[in-house]
């Protein structure tokens, strides 16, 4: 069993207690609604209930679990040994390939049944979503029962972090700021983004594999260890929050907005910083100036018993009192851990209590379609009385202003 092979190993990773209680507390809810079991598709969802990474595509997998609180993971035949390994399941349901004959989603009928899911089931999302090319029936079609989406119960769940989550948050912060510190370095006029973001992090992955060896794992679909880099958002470019990658070369005067982190055994801590090529100029001075303000705002606002809204509207209320909104993009931040953006957001339409526990990215921007962009993102903890940053790069711009 997956304890008797772990017992002696040391690890930083979620225990198989945890995953457990976690499973536990949502057999609670689901039990609480009378529901006759739960079946949850998102790949997110079942790695935070299982400790399963895996990379979604178009075969469906789910983690199940019916009223009793027996538990089985439904995969594709390729994932089986996978499953199994890092899950330590009894039970791995699986159906041969995508779409073969008879279409996944009539095997997992049959494992419902199996298992005495009926009536109403807790669900996520009524069936496999139609991703990278799948198309199925819905769950309701195929069981015939009653679905009952149950995702907020799983993102609440997911919002207040215990403290193994908060550690691996932590230690990605760590790997992300000597990603950064790289950048940094590395970054001058002539040279491109791709070049300076490969080498920080190809140099911050293996000063990081280094250090931790095989207690690290990424389980992440997108990375593989730490990084930093600046997604497009140089010169005025620098100005579009979302932009992608141009292989831009740097050139003096230009306003950069970065971005590192590392995903630590699935979880992660955002990193940004605004920085400048030679001497800034008196408009790049002022509104980095009011950026930061800006965000001192916000952690101002962030503790406990405060809403999202009330964050953001503390943001908003500075930004209007000095003539600002006209360079304002995007709320001020959001919850951060298996997800790169996860929910509650700093936004004045969300109304959740902040509680300790919570993680957030606290990132308020100003951006001047001439000028460019200027946004810090800091991963901030909400404690019993008040909130810890735990983030730690310098944010001050003479410490940001690279030199000519």
């Amino acid at each position: 069993m997956y304890d008797e092979v772990v017992a002696d190993v040391v690890t930083i990773q979620i225990s198989r207690a945890e995953f457990d209680a976690r499973a536990a507390a949502l057999l609670d809810a689901v039990q609480a609604q009378g529901l006759g079991g739960v079946v949850l598709f998102d790949n997110y969802y079942i790695l935070y209930f299982t400790g399963f990474a895996f990379a979604p595509t178009e075969r469906p997998l789910a983690f199940v679990m019916n009223g009793r609180g027996e538990k089985a993971l439904f995969v594709p035949r390729l994932e089986v040994e996978h499953a199994r390994a890092q899950t330590g399941f009894a039970r791995v349901d699986h159906y041969r390939e995508y779409p073969d004959d008879p279409h996944p989603m009539q095997v997992l009928k049959a494992t419902l049944a199996d298992m005495g899911l009926t009536g109403r089931i807790g669900v996520d999302t009524d069936g496999y979503p139609w991703i990278l090319g799948y198309r199925g029936p819905s769950l309701t079609e195929v069981a015939g029962s009653t679905v009952v989406r149950i995702a907020g119960v799983v993102e609440d769940m997911m919002a207040l972090k215990s403290a193994a989550e908060i550690a691996l948050i932590r230690e990605s912060a760590k790997w992300g700021n000597l990603a950064h510190r790289l950048l940094q370095r590395y970054t001058h006029i002539g040279a491109t983004e791709t070049e300076v973001s490969l080498r920080a992090s190809n140099e911050a992955t293996l000063a990081m594999l280094a250090t931790l060896g095989p207690l690290y794992q990424a389980q992440s679909f997108f990375w593989d260890g730490a990084t930093a880099g600046y997604r497009g958002q140089i010169g005025r470019n620098a100005a579009i929050p979302h932009t992608l990658a141009h292989n831009i070369t740097f050139r003096a005067g230009d306003v950069l907005i970065t971005g590192a982190g590392a995903p630590m055994w699935g979880y992660n801590s955002e990193l940004e910083r605004t920085m400048v090529i030679g001497p800034p100029s008196a408009e790049q001075q002022r509104l980095f100036a009011h950026m930061m303000a800006a965000q001192e705002v916000a952690f101002a606002a962030l503790r406990p018993g405060a809403t999202c809204a009330d964050v953001d509207r503390a943001v908003r209320a500075y930004y209007e009192g000095h003539d600002l909104m006209r360079y304002w993009k995007h709320h001020s931040g959001h919850a951060i851990g298996l997800r790169y953006h996860e929910g509650p957001f700093l936004d004045v339409g969300d109304h959740t209590e902040l509680k300790p526990g919570m993680v957030f990215t606290v990132e308020p921007g100003l951006y001047a379609p001439e000028l460019g962009g200027f946004r810090h993102s800091d991963t901030a903890l909400i404690t019993p009385d008040g909130s810890e940053l735990l983030t730690y790069y310098p944010r001050d711009l003479e410490s940001l202003t690279i030199p000519l």
